[in-house]
């Protein structure tokens, strides 16, 4: 009896060191968008909301310039893995191998190493660094996650309910559009906010491709690497709030039609 108490404390222990070293940091950066540190001491007499009024256009400016890069990244990759998805889930050929070894190649590999790659790739051809070419480095690594997620889901579904289409006069067009398209919508979504959220994220890869405009992970390493600043913290409270919102509707959005199928 003593011996399992002990292991419950032990693991209650445990779990509470867990918790604080992956919840502590974000606790701290919401107090102190809102606490001043003076001396290493929280001003508690101090709670204003300052950090929020002080975060320059600039920075609202990066974090518009990510969301849309971030959109449209996710969107193509999307797009083109859905293509190629199409193409190799059916088979196991020799081709179909070397097709998903190219596509999963860029992701496995370190950031830098991917980020020099295309970085060199792009002076050979001459193409001076832009939000183009942050695109196509986004491209290049999302493309493996969309593709994973898709091609999984068609393997999962079968054949037989695209011959099933086919064999009752529907074109390839109609089974697709009607058929495929639906039974891919959950891969679909779940594709886009995984790529959205890597995208976002995405720091090594863009800080060697960016040219003039700067992604807002490139606008807060470059903050922090000239102190740290209640802004940022701010900042923090904004994309928790936002992150928080969005996974509350998809969950919202997912667990109804789980639920309903399972019925």
């Amino acid at each position: 009896m003593k011996s399992a108490r002990s292991t419950v404390v032990v693991l209650c222990a445990g779990t509470a060191l867990i918790l604080a070293v992956l919840y502590g940091p974000i606790l701290m950066a919401i107090v102190t968008a809102f606490v001043p540190i003076r001396g290493g001491v929280f001003q508690w007499d101090q709670v204003s909301i300052v950090a929020f009024e002080s975060i320059s256009g600039d920075i609202v400016d990066a974090l518009k310039l990510t969301l849309i890069v971030g959109f449209v990244a996710s969107t193509i990759a999307l797009a083109i893995s859905t293509g190629i998805a199409l193409y190799c889930a059916p088979g196991t050929g020799l081709g179909r191998k070397f097709i998903e070894f190219l596509i999963f190649l860029p992701f496995v590999m370190p950031p830098i190493i991917t980020g020099l790659a295309l970085l060199i790739s792009f002076r050979e051809a001459d193409v001076p660094r832009s939000l183009l070419t942050v695109l196509v480095g986004h491209i290049t690594i999302l493309l493996a996650i969309a593709y994973r997620t898709i091609v999984t889901r068609l393997r999962e579904m079968g054949a037989s309910l695209v011959e099933a289409s086919l064999d009752l006069g529907a074109s390839r067009l109609q089974t697709f559009w009607w058929v495929v398209l639906p039974n891919l919508k959950p891969a679909l979504m779940a594709s886009f906010v995984l790529c959205f959220a890597l995208s976002f994220d995405e720091t090594m890869v863009t800080l060697l491709l960016t040219g003039g405009q700067s992604t807002f992970p490139v606008r807060l390493w470059g903050m922090m690497r000239l102190g740290f600043s209640p802004s940022i913290s701010a900042l923090v409270v904004y994309i928790l709030a936002i992150s928080t919102v969005l996974s509350l509707f998809l969950i919202r959005l997912f667990i109804p039609a789980r639920s309903n199928a399972a019925a």
